[in-house]
């Protein structure tokens, strides 16, 4: 498998595993946690996920041939009156992976190779693609971390829990690991 088949493959593998440490966390919480902020400076996980979709809406929407920046979008306002359901946000969430993904599996041999523009600056699909993982990580880094703030010890871990590296390493490998 060459880079052109292999870098679409690894990049969905990678943006799934985001998706789902984001399924994951909104599994925890509740229609009230969604809403909740550390002060009333910061966004909350409603908010964080509005920025979010309007990014995913904006970037992947034509992405061969528009610029990632569409006139429609109002970034500013992703940051006011959050989806006001869990149900809301979620279906929103969904929308905008599926935009995603369909945008990543137009990706061929034929295009693989075009440059694609962000906000006038000329790209590369690999600079283009790389760009929103580095993005999408970090909003999902927030996401866990406020999930895990308002769940306090009812935190479910999406990883390997704290003190079960042993166990862990014993499960998958049958021994231990340092």
């Amino acid at each position: 498998m060459d880079f052109q088949e292999n870098y679409p493959a690894n990049v969905k593998f990678e943006f799934h595993r985001y998706k789902t440490l984001g399924d994951n966390t909104f599994a925890q919480l509740s229609e009230n946690d969604i809403h909740w902020a550390y002060s009333e400076s910061d966004n909350s996980i409603a908010l964080i996920v509005k920025h979010m979709v309007g990014n995913m809406l904006s970037r992947w929407t034509h992405f061969l041939t528009e610029d990632g920046e569409k006139s429609w979008r109002n970034r500013e306002m992703e940051f006011e009156n959050p989806y006001s359901t869990k149900k809301e946000m979620l279906s929103a969430w969904e929308q905008g992976w599926e935009c995603l993904f369909s945008a990543l599996d137009s990706i061929d041999s034929s295009n693989f190779a075009n440059k694609i523009t962000i906000r006038g600056q000329e790209h590369t699909i690999v600079e283009a693609i790389n760009r929103q993982v580095a993005h999408y990580s970090s909003h999902v880094g927030q996401i866990v971390l406020l999930g895990k703030m308002i769940k306090g010890s009812d935190w479910q871990s999406l990883s390997i829990p704290k003190g079960g590296s042993e166990a862990f390493n014993q499960k998958m490998f049958g021994s231990q690991q340092s």
